[in-house]
Parts: C-alpha cells; sequence; structure tokens
C-alpha cells in the first residue's frame, strides 16, 4: 500500500492548507512558478508525483496540450479527479521508480516534493532525460538536503520548548531517515547536495536554476512564526534542461 494510501496519513495531508487550497497556499509556490515556462500551449507535460493534481491543472490552464499525471496512491489519483480534472489530464496509479520512459514524448516534466521519497535518483534522472524531447524541462523540488539530514527532521529545543537550533548529522550518509509526518511515521531518503545536482548533469541536463524555499515577505508579515523558516532550507528547487550531449 502506497504511504498516501493509509488512513490516518491521508486525513492528515487531507487537511493541510496546500491540500485544501492548492498551489496559493503552498509557501514555496511563487519561486517554483518561476522554473516553469510561462508559455504552455502545446506542451505535453509529465508531472512525477502529481498528488491532488494542482499542477497538472496549473499547466492545463495555461495551454498544455496534454498533461500526464503520476502518482502511486489510489487515494491521491481520486481527489486529483475529483479536484482537478480537464479534457488534456491523464491520471495514472504508478511509482516514479516503476514507470516506462517514453523516448521524446514530453516538453516539460513537474516533479514537486516527491523525489525524496525514491530511494535512487540516477535511474528518475535518466528516465526524465529520456522522456523528453530536445530542449525539454525538468522542474523539480524536494526537501533541502539539510532537511532530510536533520534529525528527525525536527529542531532541537530547550526544556521549555523554544527553539534553539536545526540539528545535521549523517550528511554524508545517504539512504533512509524515518521522521514523523501528518501523524505517521515515514521512511524518506537523504540525497547530498552533490548526488542531485551532479546526478543532473551526469544525466546529461544543464542547470538553468537553482533555489531554495523560503518566506515571502508577504507571509513574513503575516505570521512573524514563519521567520524561524529563515534559519534553514527546507526545500531545493531546480530547473534542468535536456540539450544534445557533447
Amino acid at each position: 500500500m502506497a504511504l498516501y494510501d493509509d488512513e490516518t496519513f491521508f486525513d492528515g495531508y487531507a487537511g493541510m492548507p496546500r491540500s485544501r487550497f492548492g498551489l496559493g497556499a503552498a509557501g514555496e509556490w511563487a519561486q517554483f512558478e518561476r522554473l516553469l515556462p510561462r508559455d504552455m500551449r502545446g506542451l505535453d507535460v509529465l508531472d512525477l508525483g502529481c498528488g491532488y493534481g494542482w499542477h497538472c491543472a496549473y499547466c492545463a490552464a495555461r495551454g498544455a496540450r496534454s498533461v500526464l499525471g503520476l502518482d502511486p496512491s489510489e487515494k491521491m489519483l481520486a481527489r486529483a479527479r475529483e479536484l482537478n480534472a480537464a479534457p488534456q489530464i491523464e491520471y495514472r496509479l504508478g511509482a516514479v521508480e516503476d514507470y516506462l520512459w517514453p523516448e521524446a514524448a514530453f516538453d516539460l516534466a513537474v516533479s514537486n516534493l516527491a523525489l525524496h521519497y525514491v530511494e535512487e535518483l540516477p535511474p528518475v534522472f535518466a528516465g526524465v532525460y529520456r522522456a523528453l524531447r530536445p530542449g525539454g524541462t525538468f522542474a523539480l523540488n524536494m526537501e533541502h538536503p539539510a532537511f532530510t539530514s536533520g534529525v528527525n527532521e525536527d529542531w532541537f529545543r530547550d526544556g521549555a520548548g523554544l527553539i534553539l537550533h536545526w540539528p545535521i548529522d549523517r550528511y554524508f550518509e545517504p539512504g533512509a531517515r524515518a521522521t514523523l509526518f501528518c501523524g505517521c511515521e515515514v521512511t524518506k531518503y537523504h540525497h547530498t547536495l552533490a548526488q542531485i545536482l551532479g546526478g543532473l548533469l551526469s544525466a546529461g541536463f544543464a542547470l538553468t536554476a537553482v533555489d531554495e524555499a523560503r518566506p515571502s515577505p508577504e507571509l513574513l508579515a503575516a505570521d512573524p512564526a514563519m521567520y524561524d523558516e529563515l534559519r534553514r532550507p527546507m526545500m531545493l528547487l531546480v530547473r534542468a534542461e535536456k540539450r544534445p550531449r557533447p
């Protein structure tokens, strides 16, 4: 059973603002949107780990010719079909690791907060490269290595519960890390920054943008507690382009 098909986990995830209100409630969305092509008319799009389908709907609304949303969770796909259906969107059950990458079938590949659940990134990067047409774009957002190498992905606090610092341990030991998320114990996979960016380069991509999620001035003004999010990066955002191999 996929993690997101667990009833307790799914109910917890469903209560998050990004699940209830879409892209506008995702703190990193403004930064991630800048990685995407402004004009999507006629593009064929692949969304890896599409979840509720918010990014699929976004691409469809901006003129994408076709959008394939891939996700391993039946529950997530059911919600996507309910909330974000469109004639040019197909939602398909399947894990990223098991996808049979068609050659030169897409102009844009998107992955938002899914790749930190993948143990081996090189086959996925190679698959995306194969599936993109020349000049195609891969826009990804995943948990930052500083976050996944955090101890239980949580702050170190004093006896009164006040935040002291963000602990990092075993940074150069990639692999499974257990953490609590949405009320459940969850396994994610830590990858170093060199593994992520170097893996994209080794697959043949050219890196055209690298960013780290941080709260906007508006979000900081609305919620002063968000200033703690400036103490360590939570997400890594990358845009890579398929260019001819030398």
